[in-house]
């Protein structure tokens, strides 16, 4: 089934022009023409992962990629800002990060169990050593693929389903239990965007009768 989807968009593309071009030869004239294809729009993933589900494929893993869970679980930045952070990043005590989707800029403070991390990241023994934080042991930087191989290979091997690397962001802004610190970690323009990325993953709390 993934692959028809991912081929939709394509095949619109190729019937549109035929359709256009119907008019002006004999032979698409005589042609039916074909149908419009819809294209496929992929629903967002509302998954919340546990406590216990983290942790379990966090004890599966490397530790490249435990750093990578970690530092996505800690910083609440998308997958594909959390690999491309370098060592030049840290200043001032400040994790510097400019999201790749919107240009948001967030000054993250190093502190608690992200400085905890960080150090023990810069204290790993490695044959090289990256400008990148997320690397190999051969100081080279690990890319978006290779995150997701490593990851699926832990999840199955911690008997976890339906966890997506991505989801780890999702968690940090569940976690916080502050809507407010939630907005400003993500990035998020408004409120109002933050609590629907969390009610989707965790519902509405409410309290019992009694």
């Amino acid at each position: 089934m993934r692959g028809r989807r991912s081929r939709a968009p394509s095949a619109k593309g190729l019937a549109q022009p035929s359709d256009q071009q119907g008019p002006r030869t004999g032979l698409q004239r005589r042609a039916k023409p074909l149908p419009r294809v819809k294209g496929f729009k992929e629903s967002g993933h509302d998954r919340y992962v546990t406590d216990d589900e983290f942790h379990a494929v966090w004890q599966a893993a490397n530790q490249t990629l435990r750093n990578a869970m970690d530092l996505t679980l800690l910083t609440g930045q998308r997958p594909a800002d959390v690999l491309k952070m370098r060592r030049d990043d840290i200043r001032d005590g400040t994790l510097w990060v400019t999201q790749n989707k919107t240009g948001t800029k967030r000054a993250i403070a190093i502190i608690g169990e992200l400085a905890q991390l960080l150090e023990r990241m810069n204290a790993r023994p490695r044959e090289r050593l990256s400008a990148y934080l997320i690397q190999d042991d051969n100081g080279k930087p690990l890319g978006t693929i290779g995150v997701r191989s490593r990851f699926d290979k832990a999840r199955s091997r911690a008997g976890v389903r339906d966890f997506q690397f991505r989801d780890i962001r999702a968690k940090t802004a569940s976690d916080t239990g502050d809507l407010a610190h939630s907005q400003q970690l993500l990035g998020h323009k408004n409120r109002e965007m933050t609590e629907h990325y969390v009610r989707e993953r965790i519902g509405n709390r409410v309290m019992p009768l009694r």
